[in-house]
């Protein structure tokens, strides 16, 4: 295919960081805005360019980190945005230059990567389109973004705190689902003043998704929860899933769309129903007993009235706990014909990775083969490239656990834990599998969907099953004609999920769960891969730890 030269852009961004009171279910509380919006605004590229984001800090007492997620960061590891892993945190008053090249085309986001944040919306979507004169092997009129979150009233300091207490508190399950920032919490159910909870306020009336009757759109759709899994449909229309994570995948259509924290979506939609008529666009909580309302957004037919209510009920969603379901969904996507990047036949390496609820010293914490991350005052990026091997655990965490004797189906007999910021040094340009256990939490009974997030690289999606991984029979069932790559993905309640990626990028990577309560207790490794290969690190990523004393 001739691919036309197309010359390379700079896209300048510059925003301002700060809290705002905001009501995007109705109830009003402090919200973490870009430039006085959240969601922030959409970063719009083509592959190849060069994106800069000055970003200002204005949040008075708080630092934060954006972490562009899906950007592989290749040649600016120190853009990743991943506080204490590649940089120090953004002071209060700080201005930093984000810049990094949108190498790939496709669907992604940015968000907060720094403490419990991303809850508090600071995050936003980011649309890499393909250079001018390429085109995608389908074909749609018009593109839209649509970010899914969840959202809670408490603000992300309380939760963290109850979190890190000895009498601990779990965040619970949240009072709104957002569809592009708004939702509806029904403020009758409690007593709180019009001028804190005010369900006419314009801020919370549904989103519309406005479409032109017999056209067909690439709906590029996102999920940044910090907890929820869930799903998105649409009234009376049919998706065509077409791609994940920025690869395109073989079409397959969907009535709905299983979404996991972390993943991008674009699904093709045709507006071919009754244009009478508005329609439902609705996300539903999965994968946790939903006590949580549905998100309603409206899918609005011109010429119409956009807030025009649909003459229906809003459809109920699929059945929560449909485990089986779910793991279809992620077992129908394969890579796209004519776009298939063949993995190497191979590993180098197996890290097999079984993810468990624990104590250490009565916190509760969530660790990777019995190691829960811990993060260090210096960011490993900077104690990896400086050799400052004082500022973190020199001890190698374990590539795997005692798989023969742990049984994953129940309790574990020994809850304890160990705490460690020792992370995984992988040979440059080495391929590695990573397998994903699921195990029983310290609920009887009890396990959760975790979708994983691999930061700097993209990785095959190789093989996911439920129960206990089989190293010697699963393995010879792995795909390795056509699988997905993919940044993000999920591993089901008391299952597996394999993964193959290259180390070729060099930097200090986080691999974590994208349940922000989850890697705030651990649960989360990071890996490195030819440090010595990073250039010069820019100073705006220093400044704490042992840091400090480089910027001399």
């Amino acid at each position: 295919m001739h691919v036309p030269i197309t010359e390379a852009k700079i896209r300048e961004y510059n925003w301002e960081v700060k809290y705002e009171y905001k009501s995007p279910d109705c109830f009003r509380k402090q919200v973490i805005t870009i430039n006085g919006i959240s969601p922030g605004p959409t970063i719009l590229a083509q592959q190849g360019d060069t994106v800069i984001v000055n970003v200002t800090n204005k949040l008075i007492t708080e630092s934060f980190a954006i972490h562009w997620h899906g950007i592989r960061q290749r040649g600016t590891p120190w853009s990743d945005g991943t506080a204490w892993v590649t940089q120090c945190p953004i002071g209060p008053g700080d201005t930093v230059k984000y810049e990094f090249k949108t190498d790939r085309p496709g669907t992604y986001v940015y968000h907060a990567h720094y403490g419990m944040q991303r809850t508090a919306g600071l995050y936003g979507s980011i649309q890499v389109s393909l250079p001018d004169g390429v085109e995608e092997p389908f074909a749609y009129d018009f593109d839209q973004s649509i970010l899914l979150n969840d959202w809670y009233h408490q603000s992300t300091s309380a939760q963290a705190t109850g979190l890190t207490s000895m009498s601990y508190m779990w965040v619970g399950e949240p009072q709104s689902l957002l569809i592009q920032g708004r939702g509806k919490f029904n403020c009758s159910s409690v007593t709180l003043p019009t001028n804190i909870c005010n369900s006419t306020n314009s801020e919370c009336s549904p989103y519309v998704i406005t479409v032109i009757p017999g056209k067909t759109y690439r709906l590029r759709i996102a999920s940044l929860t910090a907890l929820s899994a869930l799903s998105f449909q649409i009234e009376g229309h049919k998706m065509t899933v077409v791609e994940a994570d920025g690869y395109n995948v073989e079409p397959f259509e969907v009535d709905k769309l299983y979404i996991y924290s972390g993943e991008t979506y674009s699904v093709i939609v045709k507006a071919d129903q009754d244009p009478s008529r508005n329609y439902w666009a609705t996300t539903n909580v999965i994968s946790r007993h939903p006590n949580t309302p549905p998100g309603l957004a409206i899918f609005n037919y011109e010429p119409n009235e956009p807030q025009r209510s649909p003459p229906t009920v809003p459809p109920a969603g699929p059945v929560w706990n449909d485990t089986a379901d779910q793991l279809a969904q992620s077992q129908a996507l394969k890579a796209h014909q004519g776009y298939i990047h063949t993995p190497p036949p191979s590993s180098d390496r197996t890290l097999v990775f079984l993810t468990t609820q624990n104590t250490i010293n009565g916190y509760t914490r969530w660790a990777v083969n019995n190691v829960s991350l811990d993060t260090p005052d210096t960011p490993f990026l900077i104690a990896l490239k400086y050799n400052l091997t004082n500022a973190m655990d020199q001890t190698p965490p374990p590539d795997t656990y005692d798989s023969s004797n742990y049984d994953i189906n129940n309790v574990a007999k020994n809850k304890n834990a160990t705490s460690s910021t020792a992370i995984y040094r992988l040979k440059f340009n080495t391929t590695v599998d990573v397998i994903m256990q699921n195990a029983n939490t310290m609920k009887m009974s009890h396990s959760e969907t975790h979708p994983w997030h691999l930061h700097g690289h993209d990785f095959w999606v190789l093989g996911n099953g439920i129960g206990k991984f089989d190293l010697k029979e699963d393995t010879k069932k792995f795909n390795l004609v056509n699988p997905v790559m993919k940044n993000t993905v999920p591993v089901f309640p008391f299952g597996w999920t394999a993964l193959r990626f290259q180390a070729d990028n060099p930097g200090v990577w986080a691999f974590h769960c994208h349940i922000e309560p989850h890697f705030y207790l651990g649960m989360g490794v990071a890996f490195e891969a030819g440090v010595e290969k990073v250039g010069k690190l820019p100073t705006f990523i220093m400044g704490c730890g042992q840091s400090r004393g480089l910027l001399n």
